[in-house]
C-alpha cells in the first residue's frame, strides 16, 4: 500500500505543533503570587531577581533555543507563505500552492474589489478579503427618494406645532404671573 506523502506545509505545521508542546508556558515573575501582576511575560531586570539569574526552581525564560522550526517560521496558521498584495499584477504572480495574499491596509474600496475578483478567478486564497457594501438595489432607492421627499413636509408640520406648543406655554405662564401679581 502507498501512503500519500504529506505536503511540505502539512509537515511544517506539523513540526510547529510538535515544538509547541515542549515549549514551556513563560509566566512573569510571582504573577502567581500576587494577584494584581498578570501572567503576560515582562522581562526581570532586577539584580537579584531569581528568574533573570535562572536559578534551579524557578521558571525558565524565553531565549533562542526555544525558536520554532525553521520550516514552520513565517508561515500563516493555514500552511501558506503570506504575501502582501498592493495591486492586480502582484495577486498575478503568486503560486496557488504554497502562499497566500493578504492585500495591504493602504489599497482602497475600488482596488480591494478587484484584487478580490482578480484572486477568485485564480484561485488564490485572500486572508484578508472581507466584502465591501454593495450598493444597494434601484428599487429601493426610488422608495428610498419617495419617503426622502415626504419626510420635509412631515418635518414642517412638526416644527409648526412645536412652535404652537411653546406660544401655548408662553400665554399660560403670562397668565398665571398676572394672577400671582393680583
Amino acid at each position: 500500500m502507498t501512503e500519500k506523502k504529506p505536503t511540505p506545509q502539512v509537515d511544517a505545521l506539523r513540526a510547529r505543533k510538535r515544538a509547541k508542546h515542549k515549549k514551556p508556558e513563560f509566566l512573569r515573575q510571582e504573577s502567581w503570587r500576587y494577584s494584581k501582576l498578570s501572567e503576560s511575560w515582562r522581562r526581570p531586570r532586577g539584580l537579584d531577581n531569581k528568574v533573570r539569574r535562572k536559578i534551579k526552581g524557578w521558571p525558565a525564560s524565553p531565549n533562542m533555543g526555544y525558536k520554532g522550526p525553521k520550516i514552520a517560521r513565517g508561515l500563516h496558521p493555514s500552511g501558506y507563505k503570506e504575501v502582501i498584495v498592493h495591486n492586480v499584477e502582484e495577486i498575478s504572480k503568486i503560486d496557488i500552492n504554497l502562499q497566500a495574499a493578504r492585500i495591504a491596509h493602504t489599497v482602497g474600496k475600488r482596488k480591494r474589489a478587484q484584487i478580490i475578483a482578480e484572486g477568485r478567478k485564480l484561485k488564490i486564497l485572500i486572508l484578508n478579503a472581507r466584502e465591501t457594501k454593495k450598493e444597494k438595489e434601484p428599487e429601493k432607492t426610488e422608495e428610498a427618494t419617495k419617503t426622502a421627499s415626504d419626510k420635509p413636509e412631515e418635518k414642517s408640520k412638526k416644527t409648526e406645532s412645536k412652535k404652537e406648543t411653546q406660544k401655548k406655554k408662553q400665554k399660560q405662564s403670562k397668565t398665571k404671573e398676572g394672577s400671582k401679581k393680583q
